[in-house]
């Protein structure tokens, strides 16, 4: 879900990639209906471990569990982490899955560019109105140093 809102909110500051420490092996349906209500393509995405992504070349990972897994990466990855907890839906109803969609989307908008493209112009728009908060989306202003672990 994480990977589908940054690829269709900023296709130009980050290129995000979503691995899980333990991978489902599915993307679960309520996912991609969350995901298909606010018109968000999913085409593409499936369930991946660390394994399956370039650790080494990325310079942020956003660690959305509640458990901060991400102070335990393996030794490639040396960039920074970012701690934004989320429940995680999983084995909950849709609408746990819609708060999900909300709450990272949110971020994805509004606080993931100020940590990590803080110096380009950003603008998070949606045509059918999703998140409608973000209308008045302030410009994001620079990290300070207690943002970024």
């Amino acid at each position: 879900m994480a990977e589908a809102l940054a690829r269709h909110f900023d296709d130009e500051c980050i290129e995000p990639f979503s691995a899980g420490l333990k991978p489902l092996g599915s993307i679960p349906p309520f996912t991609l209906e969350a995901l298909a209500e606010v018109g968000i393509p999913t085409g593409g995405l499936y369930s991946k471990g660390l394994s399956e992504v370039w650790l080494h070349q990325m310079d942020y990972l956003v660690d959305l569990t509640t458990t901060r897994a991400g102070r335990r990466m393996p030794h490639a990855f040396s960039g920074k982490v970012i701690s934004y907890p989320v429940r995680d839906p999983f084995g909950h109803d849709l609408e746990a899955f819609r708060q999900a969609r909300e709450k990272i989307g949110l971020y994805v908008c509004r606080e993931l560019p100020r940590l990590v493209c803080w110096q380009k112009r950003f603008w998070c728009l949606h045509p059918k109105g999703l998140l409608e908060a973000l209308r008045n989306t302030p410009k994001p202003q620079p990290p300070s140093a207690k943002d970024v672990l």
